[in-house]
């Protein structure tokens, strides 16, 4: 996979936002937020409905107008310019396509209205039904197609007009879950195909983390943490982090030793867990939350594996998922977690662990995250 350019695309700068409701009242829908995205780079915008994430989009597209700070597109401040006068293209979940005009017809709209020459419509029109795999179907109208094929003429429209930048609001949110799995790969072939910088909204988790370079999670017109999937998934700053991207476990401890390589929780049955430090030395009687991720804690009978914490359970639920099962798993009356354990064939850990069973539980140092806000 081809690395992003280090050339900024797009930068935001004290960037805010805000609405007078119907009551009068100041709402703030972005606040003062800084973000730089990159050229080449698919970059997604994360967070639950109202947290900010589309006013930011429509910012950027010069739908809506800043309330404070600045907006630079490769350079260039276009705070104040008009949506028409900037080198950026939007696709929408609603794909608002013609009914009565033809794929191809559709496609090239956009080239008309700027009396772009009859040849060159031709061409781009083609090139980029190619790009997105319709190009045999150029004559059919939106009634005949597919949603997953409508979305695809809602994106060769948008792209034929060579934008630099491609700003997309949740355009699968109207797909069912298998197309809508499918349609992911097929944005990401596109957006490495074309080399521009897509800049994405949603509130899909696995959306994010399938397509995107890197990911800012939004939450109250704030940006809390800017990383690539990997490295917000694995290490979130936040507890809503932790929480919006994936699952955890959120174990309630104070910090009561530190060395060179892990710090020591109290949890709140008395119970210490070692997390890992990686150097970072945290205050001793510190309040803090230690987050595990399901997958990461190792349940089951007999010798567990050789790792830093290890505690005694019971079982107290079960749940069959076909490729997981799911175990919650009572460490004390007041200290629960819930570990997810892949089913490898038909023999694994959920043939042979039942409710009220005592068990290990059990996880590596380094998979543990300390959490204080």
């Amino acid at each position: 996979m081809a690395q992003p350019s280090q050339q900024p695309a797009v930068e935001l700068r004290d960037l805010v936002k805000q609405y007078v409701d119907p009551n009068g009242e100041i709402v703030t829908a972005v606040n003062r937020i800084n973000l730089t995205i990159y050229d080449e780079e698919f970059f997604s915008l994360l967070g639950p409905s109202g947290c900010g994430k589309t006013t930011t989009l429509r910012m950027i597209a010069g739908l809506d107008i800043p309330s404070s700070g600045s907006i630079t597109l490769f350079g260039e401040d276009v705070t104040d310019r008009p949506a028409y006068k900037r080198p950026v293209n939007t696709v929408f979940q609603r794909y608002a396509l013609f009914p009565h005009m033809t794929v191809r017809d559709n496609v090239a709209f956009g080239l008309r209205m700027r009396n772009t020459p009859k040849g060159e419509i031709n061409d781009r029109v083609q090139e980029v039904l190619k790009l997105v795999r319709l190009e045999k179907m150029g004559d059919r109208k939106p009634s005949q197609l597919s949603g997953g094929q409508q979305q695809r003429v809602a994106l060769a429209r948008a792209l034929v007009n060579n934008p630099e930048v491609l700003l997309l609001d949740e355009p699968l949110g109207a797909l069912d879950l298998k197309l809508r799995q499918a349609m992911q790969e097929e944005l990401k072939r596109i957006q490495q195909e074309v080399g521009i910088c897509f800049i994405y909204v949603t509130h899909d988790q696995e959306e994010a983390l399938t397509m995107s370079d890197r990911i800012a999670v939004m939450s109250d017109g704030n940006i809390l943490q800017v990383d690539k999937p990997y490295d917000l998934y694995e290490d979130p700053k936040t507890r809503f982090v932790a929480d919006f991207i994936g699952e955890t476990n959120f174990l309630q401890g104070i910090i009561v030793a530190n060395d060179e390589q892990s710090t020591s929780v109290r949890l709140a049955n008395g119970q210490i867990a070692r997390v890992g430090s990686e150097g970072k030395q945290m205050a001793v009687d510190l309040p803090v939350t230690l987050a595990i991720r399901p997958e990461k804690i190792f349940v089951g009978r007999g010798d567990p594996p050789q790792v830093s914490n290890i505690f005694e359970g019971q079982v107290k639920n079960i749940v069959y998922f076909g490729t997981d099962t799911y175990y919650d798993v009572a460490l004390s009356p007041d200290v629960t977690v819930t570990a997810r354990q892949q089913n490898h064939d038909y023999t694994g850990n959920a043939a042979i662990v039942a409710i009220d069973d005592m068990v290990h539980v059990a996880w590596h140092a380094h998979n543990g995250s300390l959490l204080t806000e």
